[in-house]
């Protein structure tokens, strides 16, 4: 089934803006209900809630970079040509499937959330913490990391699916 290319269009950022929508407020709720240093148990010592703010990337990469100017280009605008080279990706190519558009939709709403703290406040606030028992254990992330993954894991999906279909 077709869809119209204005349809197309409303459903991509619809779904960048819900991912957006999601860290947001999820973040604003943390910095408003969660003390530093505060330990929230969800699921026994399982999930954890605890603020913090990163001042760098993914699990504090570049925190400590003291250049501003080379920090600045590694986590603003870096991050945002990239964003900007994936939309543009989404909107020409019109023959991606669900999950490839699904999963970069996710991928760019994630990389916003994450921006726009870095742009508002210097830092992005992370407050989740999983740990099964050594099983599986993350860092301190928040839902725009939620976002990226569940992106990324659904491009995979869709790079096998497509090499299913070449391979028959």
């Amino acid at each position: 089934m077709k869809i119209s290319r204005m349809f197309r269009m409303l459903l991509i950022f619809g779904l960048i803006l819900l991912n957006v929508g999601c860290d947001q407020v999820s973040k604003s709720v943390a910095r408003k209900h969660i003390d530093a240093r505060e330990k929230i148990s969800v699921i026994g010592e399982y999930v954890i809630l605890m603020k913090t703010e990163n001042k760098g990337a993914f699990l504090g990469f570049l925190s400590s970079m003291e250049n501003p100017i080379l920090k600045a280009i590694f986590l603003i605008i870096l991050p945002i040509s990239v964003l900007l080279f994936i939309l543009r990706m989404i909107v020409i190519n019109t023959d991606l499937d669900k999950y490839m558009i699904f999963g970069l939709c996710c991928i760019i709403g994630g990389g916003i959330g994450n921006l726009y703290d870095r742009i508002l406040y210097r830092s992005v606030t992370d407050f989740m913490h999983i740990d099964l028992g050594g099983i599986f254990k993350t860092g301190i992330f928040n839902m725009a990391d939620v976002s990226v993954m569940l992106g990324t894991g659904l491009l995979i999906i869709s790079f096998i699916k497509r090499k299913e279909f070449s391979i028959s």
